[in-house]
């Protein structure tokens, strides 16, 4: 197997995909106002090399280190003085039961990292009253909004929270009291959103067919091939839908321009075949009463893999095999 196919990580292909400022705007378009283009392409402004400096704040870089299965996005509207957040999950299969308390934590990095900036520009009192100055914030002082989207990949009909309250054993007397958080979801599966962009309109059509549980996986396939057949779907939507889906491809066709669903369905093919070897091999080590290391060493000799790849496979059957 190429090495290249495993440089090819799901969160990297995402974020590359909404890097994108048409799409982005897209998306959030949708989301927001039905489609109605409100944010410009134009507008946005990409924070990513931002977000480093959050992460440079001790409280919040380990709330970053501990959910660091997720990617985040951010552009700034200069005409509307919002900023728009996207925020993917990596392992897009699985639900988050505890995502609102997660992008609440991702909201407030966000507004500390702009109040820690603005309370830098009072070192002294001089022109402050003794409020304002303990506050390291003037009453006139405003912060840019932020909005987050949270796009969620798997198959499963999403049943977790999307608010805080969802999390809490809330008395129902003094629930008003209680602060609630809520978050923007978007099931890739299923959704009513109005897009215009036509490789989002590709993107989330495919990931509807390939998500639908309820159609037989052959037919999908084939559905999702005639889909990118006849809307000749650009390379970098197969690629996030591989992304989305968890799924390993070839990037060296990537390169070539050679990437369509067809390619897709054969490296998805070729990854079980490899799966389904890899676990009779750990299967064997264990009865064998090999060590973890000798199964290691046996599974990249065998597989033609990395040290890495075969410790993922050791992780993903090893309570199985044993």
């Amino acid at each position: 197997m190429s090495d290249k196919i495993q440089k090819l990580k799901p969160d990297t292909v995402l974020k590359n995909y909404w890097r994108n400022n048409e799409q982005f705007a897209d998306l959030f378009n949708a989301v927001l106002f039905d489609g109605e283009p409100v944010i410009k392409p134009e507008e946005l402004e990409d924070a990513d090399t931002e977000e480093s400096s959050i992460l440079e704040h001790r409280g919040y870089a380990e709330s970053i280190q501990a959910s660091r299965d997720n990617i985040k996005i951010r552009k700034k509207s200069v005409v509307h003085g919002v900023e728009y957040v996207l925020l993917g999950n990596e392992s897009q299969q699985h639900i988050h039961y505890a995502i609102p308390m997660r992008i609440m934590g991702y909201d407030y990095g966000t507004y500390k990292k702009q109040y820690d900036d603005n309370a830098k520009k009072y070192k002294t009192s001089e022109g402050m009253n003794e409020d304002e100055y303990l506050s390291r914030m003037k009453k006139t002082d405003r912060f840019i909004p932020v909005i987050t989207v949270s796009v969620y990949y798997g198959d499963k009909v999403w049943d977790g929270p999307t608010t805080l309250h969802g999390m809490l054993d809330i008395p129902e007397k003094i629930a008003r009291y209680v602060n609630d958080y809520k978050i923007l979801l978007v099931e890739a599966r299923r959704n009513a959103l109005v897009l215009h962009n036509a490789n989002n309109v590709d993107l989330f059509n495919l990931l509807e067919i390939i998500l639908d549980k309820s159609t037989p996986k052959n037919e999908a396939k084939k559905k999702a091939i005639q889909y990118g057949e006849e809307h000749q779907v650009d390379k970098s939507v197969v690629m996030t839908v591989a992304g989305a889906t968890n799924s390993k491809i070839d990037y060296n066709a990537f390169e070539k321009g050679e990437v369509t669903m067809c390619t897709l369905f054969e490296e998805i093919a070729k990854e079980n075949v490899i799966k389904g070897k890899a676990l009779g091999m750990i299967e064997t080590g264990f009865d064998f009463e090999l060590s973890e290391n000798d199964i290691l060493i046996r599974l990249q000799r065998k597989l033609d893999i990395t040290l890495q790849q075969a410790q993922e496979y050791l992780n993903l059957f090893k309570k199985q095999a044993v």
